[in-house]
């Protein structure tokens, strides 16, 4: 939910449009929800509309692609955000145009952010209860869970919130998740995952449930689905430890990243994350290509001076 202060701008550009600009009905509820969306991404980021910067509105085009949106509904979306940024300046709330010089989103090549090994490990270590008491070790324990689970199947946010327990076969190491268009796949799961929550099963379900019944695998106050934005919460406090703030999508980045960076065919990696087309699957082998050449300028002693890595071909 939008606060008082974003709400009041939002209404405001949104009858200036109406009344002033007289822009079409359709064109208004487009910009409606283009624009709640971009409030939810800042709210994460702990900002308002009036202080949102240039970096936030890349970020955000950012994630709209790694969420594979089409380059017209993005352009559609920094449309939106262009028109209330050149309002908000001629109307004197804002100093800066957040939007201005920001390329058109055919110009942009976005790669997937992912974690490093180390910080994703950071990460996942850094689920530690807030009192001593046996709600918050519980808690600690879900969290845990959630956490191995979204690195370790590479799962989306909302199949961590819609994951049923009668879908978990620890004894199989794998769980079934639906995916987009109701699909279902089977998705492995390493030892460090299933412990996690062989553990959050045995000592942390019952008492977030309090003797309430729920058919979901994780829940939230008094059993209820835990929400998107509650996920986001989660991820992002727990990456705090690594000094980069991440989100559960970097998680399923760093999953797909690390296992092309092992060997991994990409045909598999298609598989685990449920990708319709294996072009999606592909964009991970130039990150690791990234990866890989970062280390070796880092590392190799003739990699400095005016030696160029992208330079070199690889023979098959």
């Amino acid at each position: 939910m939008p606060s008082e202060l974003d709400q009041g701008v939002l209404a405001s550009f949104l009858g200036y449009l109406r009344v002033e600009r007289g822009s079409a009905r359709m064109t208004i509820v487009a910009y409606t929800g283009d624009l709640a969306q971009f409030t939810e991404f800042l709210e994460r980021r702990g900002r308002r509309l009036t202080s949102a910067r240039r970096e936030d509105v890349r970020d955000f085009i950012g994630e709209l692609f790694s969420n594979q949106l089409d380059g017209r509904s993005v352009g559609r979306k920094l449309s939106a955000l262009r028109h209330l940024y050149r309002y908000l300046l001629h109307d004197g709330k804002i100093d800066k145009d957040p939007t201005l010089n920001i390329e058109s989103p055919r110009q942009w090549k976005v790669l997937p952010k992912s974690l490093s090994r180390d910080e994703v490990e950071m990460t996942l270590a850094a689920n530690q209860p807030a009192r001593n008491t046996p709600r918050s070790e519980a808690l600690a324990l879900r969290d845990r869970a959630i956490m191995e689970l979204l690195y370790a199947g590479g799962v989306r946010v909302s199949e961590v919130a819609d994951a049923r327990l009668e879908d978990l076969k620890l004894d199989l190491g794998y769980i079934l998740v639906k995916g987009k268009g109701d699909k279902e796949r089977i998705v492995p799961l390493g030892v460090p995952a299933q412990q996690a929550l062989q553990q959050y099963l045995k000592s942390s379900r019952e008492v977030i449930l309090n003797k309430r019944p729920s058919p979901l695998l994780f829940i939230g106050a008094r059993a209820r689905r835990l929400t998107r934005q509650r996920l986001w919460q989660l991820v992002g406090n727990a990456s705090a430890a690594s000094g980069r703030h991440a989100s559960p999508h970097m998680l399923r980045h760093s999953c797909a990243t690390h296992m092309v960076e092992n060997g991994a065919d990409l045909r598999t990696v298609q598989t685990i994350l449920g990708h319709a087309d294996i072009s999606t699957t592909q964009v991970y082998t130039h990150v690791a290509m990234d990866r890989l050449k970062s280390v070796y300028v880092a590392h190799h002693p003739r990699a400095g001076g005016k030696s160029q890595v992208s330079g070199v071909r690889s023979k098959e």
